[in-house]
């Protein structure tokens, strides 16, 4: 780590790096204004990780959430008016605090439709979707780092991919599948780089996998489930695993035991095989999503269609799987429909 002195007045600079390593990201932006040495170690990647090995880094789960917005009474059409409008929530479960974050300035009426999100070294990454007006599909990518509170954009994906895996992984992040403009089924499959700016090119799935979900086991990317251009809905119960130290991928036999789209929804069950969180609880077997936090779970999901959206944390067991389910308590601004999300440690 760069040598910074003079962190705080009349403190020797090893007890005043501890104090800025114990505050709480939520006062990072306004901390970063006190002075020049603490804004540039605060937004050094050297002291997250510092932050991180020290134990005061914060596990969250970062939901894209329906907004809450007055409904229209002009009448509907075939693109409603009031089609639900999305925005990012961060639920950090050891305060029960509830935030959001501020909306991508290119889209302050909402996030793009079906977008993805990923993190890499306490920053969020959001990634393709479509227009909210135009429903046309995007290759933005925008980066939030929560010190400075601000979005950046950065290089476009490589080419237009709907409905993709996505998992991150030592500062990278990995897509995979998805369909293009045409809903052509892809089993292309690129990385991005999150400090050098750039995608590279990975080899290709053997073969389609449309509205596949992405998840990393140790440091190889599953891309579970999918299907092919011609047999849309029709999901396949295998998977296929990137070996990210050898660029090559493997298949996976009977990875995906349920006929339904695994997107937002995988766990691992108790034979170590993956399966559906929709079938874990009957109070989440409608629009299930988890988010794993690693020494637990975040599940939402209703109870039947048109029921409240309802959350709960599951606790894992000492085998790694989630134990039963105990309700959270989420304020009326944030009990909109989550459509995905992802784990971000801050």
């Amino acid at each position: 780590m760069e040598d910074y002195t003079e962190l705080i007045p009349g403190l020797p600079e090893e007890i005043a790096l501890q104090c800025l390593t114990r505050m709480h990201y939520i006062v990072h932006e306004v901390a970063s204004h006190v002075c020049q040495q603490w804004r540039l170690l605060l937004q050094c990647r050297d002291f997250y990780y510092h932050r991180k090995q020290s134990g005061y880094t914060h596990k969250t789960a970062c939901l894209v959430q329906s907004l809450h917005i007055p409904a229209d009474s002009s009448g509907g059409n075939s693109k409603p008016e009031n089609q639900p409008k999305y925005g990012l929530s961060v639920f950090e479960p050891d305060s029960d605090i509830w935030s959001q974050v501020d909306p991508v300035p290119k889209y302050p009426d909402g996030l793009p439709l079906f977008c993805q999100v990923a993190s890499s070294e306490g920053k969020l990454v959001m990634m393709g979707g479509w227009n909210p007006g135009s429903w046309e599909p995007l290759r933005d990518v925008f980066v939030y780092d929560f010190t400075t509170r601000r979005w950046t954009q950065r290089v476009d994906m490589p080419s237009n991919r709907s409905f993709f895996a996505v998992g991150a992984f030592d500062g990278k992040i990995y897509v995979a599948g998805g369909h293009d403009e045409s809903k052509n089924a892809l089993k292309s499959a690129w990385v991005y780089d999150i400090t050098a700016d750039e995608w590279t090119e990975l080899a290709p799935m053997s073969e389609e996998r449309d509205e596949c979900e992405g998840v990393f086991v140790g440091s190889e990317f599953w891309v579970i489930s999918g299907y092919d251009t011609e047999s849309q809905g029709l999901f396949k119960n295998t998977a296929e695993v990137l070996d990210i130290t050898t660029g090559t991928w493997r298949r996976v036999e009977e990875a995906w035991g349920v006929n339904r789209c695994p997107r937002a929804c995988v766990t691992v069950g108790q034979n170590g095989n993956f399966a559906c969180l929709a079938d874990t609880d009957p109070a989440i077997q409608v629009g299930a999503c988890g988010v794993d936090l690693g020494d637990r779970t975040l599940v939402t999901g209703s109870a039947y269609q048109g029921a409240p959206q309802t959350f709960f944390l599951a606790e894992k067991n000492h085998q790694g799987h989630n134990s039963k389910l105990v309700k959270v308590d989420a304020p009326d601004e944030f009990s909109g429909f989550v459509q995905s999300g992802c784990f971000i440690e801050i």
